[in-house]
């Protein structure tokens, strides 16, 4: 059995060493070594279980927020939400940086998604910062951390899943998280 894993590894790294796409590797990999371990049965309990994801409706919040974050992006409101908090703490010392962390805060919280955060924040408020006088290393650990505030801040997909794999109601992890995230 242990053979099995290493051989699967194996074949995972070399294929993905070679140039496929991430996706078709892992679920290329997945399909030859489960066809070859459990046999013939790995294929008819395959559409069950894709059923049994496709029926999920927490699932279904998940490409919504990240519908929210294009719409965020594209509409310009992430960046008139910068100019803002830009004047609003703009006479403060490092009134920039605050800004970034508290769009990032609140892109987290529309969004949900962590990805989506980082990448708008390095697009609008990296160069302001770096134009600012900001040291390179300040600005992006600054726009890094904001960003990656949408992990645990509510409502997160991360914590739609979790509630989802472990069974643990979505609202119960949500009110859980308020707290810790502020």
């Amino acid at each position: 059995m242990a053979i099995w894993a290493l051989l699967m590894f194996g074949a995972l790294f070399a294929l993905l060493l070679l140039g496929f796409p991430v996706a078709l590797t892992l679920g290329t990999t997945a399909l030859i070594f489960g066809s070859l371990f459990l046999g013939a049965d790995f294929f008819h309990f395959l559409p069950f279980r894709i059923w049994g994801i496709m029926t999920n409706f927490t699932l279904l919040a998940v490409p919504l927020f990240i519908f929210m974050g294009i719409v965020l992006e594209q509409s310009g409101m992430a960046t008139r939400l910068l100019e803002s908090m830009g004047r609003l703490f703009g006479q403060l010392r490092g009134g920039l940086a605050i800004s970034v962390v508290i769009v990032g805060a609140l892109l987290a919280a529309t969004t949900g998604v962590v990805g989506a955060s980082v990448v708008t924040l390095a697009v609008i408020a990296l160069p302001a910062m770096l134009k600012h006088g900001y040291l390179p290393t300040l600005a992006s650990g600054t726009v890094a951390a904001s960003g990656t505030l949408g992990q645990i801040m509510p409502p997160s997909i991360i914590l739609i899943l979790l509630g989802d794999i472990m069974g643990v109601p979505v609202g119960d992890l949500f009110l859980a998280a308020v707290i810790p995230s502020l």
